[in-house]
């Protein structure tokens, strides 16, 4: 049989990790932290670009292994039009669109599909996405607001959450078609979606100022006192705290939760104060999405690098235990939900969907809203 070697390219909001496979096969999985002090360094988050990409050349070198020896590179994504779940193809469009941000949000996710496609150019390879932060499966309930033609869009974790969810509806012997669960990707951003049979039909727009706030988000904030906020500032400076600037780094001007939760463990009080904030906010999001399925909940899961702390596992239980049983999985498991539909996109196995350009859905104008 022959042997893949896959490049799997994952640009988190406070990191960027790096693995290489050979077939199904790990070879190696490298991630560096980024202090926001670093991140806000670069005016735009497209200017990230040849930061991360040095980053990744850094990455291979140190483990002898020539760009050239890829045969496909894969990158985490959005902020393109909307897209059904699944493996996509990369192709130019695509890249100009993610590029551009046609989709409205600037997650640093983007830059996956970015640094893919340029490898992919610069050595001939095939360049593949799956499950972006804006796969959409929404309801319209889910969709709509109090202002005619503002709509809520999906924007989050969905790769890790989709990975997660099918890990563990396998583990308890069943399908993730059968299933509905919650499940809280706590990390740099947290996104808290419901998943009902398969598809996750509402969740927060983690990057876009809703739910939690985070280590680098402003998360939810009253209308009036934001605008009051914008009358001294800018728009420009909420819309860069709704996605890299806010949370902890606006609190505390850093991103790093290890020195946030040494002072929480020194009984600093403001340190604690905004630390069980967060958590007491995160339970917040997991009871609206207990709604969303009618409290039919088969688990609540917990991912992302956060849920290393324990006090925020038991935050949850503790505030949510009586919705489900709260089952975790620290860190996350995009790196092989990436790498293994690129591996049978390249054995012929499954057909990768070409972007369309077009968003999923279109908005309510047919009905006037």
């Amino acid at each position: 049989m022959k042997t893949y070697r896959i490049l799997v390219i994952n640009p988190g909001s406070t990191s960027t990790k790096v693995s290489l496979f050979e077939n199904e096969v790990s070879v190696f999985e490298k991630s560096l932290f980024h202090d926001a002090s670093v991140l806000l360094a670069f005016p735009h988050v497209n200017d990230q670009v040849p930061f991360r990409k040095s980053v990744i050349l850094d990455m291979l070198k140190a483990e002898n292994v020539d760009p050239a020896s890829i045969d496909a590179f894969v990158g985490r994504g959005g902020s393109a039009c909307t897209q059904p779940g699944g493996i996509t193809a990369i192709d130019q469009k695509l890249y100009d669109d993610t590029v551009a941000a046609v989709g409205g949000s600037e997650h640093p996710a983007k830059l996956g599909v970015m640094l893919a496609w340029m490898f992919a150019l610069e050595y001939d390879r095939p360049a593949y996405t799956l499950n972006p932060t804006n796969v959409d499966e929404y309801g319209d309930y889910a969709r709509l607001t109090g202002i005619k033609g503002i709509y809520r869009v999906s924007h989050s974790h969905v790769l890790n959450q989709k990975a997660v969810a099918e890990h563990h509806a396998a583990k308890i012997g069943r399908s993730y078609e059968e299933c509905n669960f919650i499940v809280a990707h706590i990390d740099g951003g947290i996104t808290v979606s419901a998943h009902d049979h398969g598809r996750m039909v509402d969740g927060n727009m983690g990057a876009d100022g809703e739910g939690a706030f985070t280590p680098t988000r402003i998360g939810s904030v009253p209308v009036l006192q934001l605008l009051d906020y914008i009358e001294s500032h800018s728009v420009a400076d909420v819309r860069l705290r709704c996605s890299r600037a806010g949370g902890f780094v606006d609190l505390f001007g850093t991103s790093n939760s290890d020195t946030i939760h040494a002072l929480v463990e020194k009984g600093d009080r403001k340190a604690s104060l905004v630390w069980n904030t967060m958590i007491y906010q995160v339970c917040k999001m997991i009871g609206e999405m207990s709604a969303v399925l009618c409290g039919k909940v088969d688990a609540i899961l917990l991912t992302g690098g956060l849920v290393r702390f324990a006090d925020i596992i038991e935050g949850v239980k503790t505030r949510c235990g009586f919705i489900a049983p709260v089952s975790v999985y620290p860190g996350e498991m995009e790196q092989e939900a990436l790498a293994l539909p690129a591996l049978k996109a390249l054995r012929g196995e499954v057909k990768p969907r070409a972007y369309s350009g077009r968003n999923v859905w279109n908005g309510f104008g047919d009905i006037g809203l």
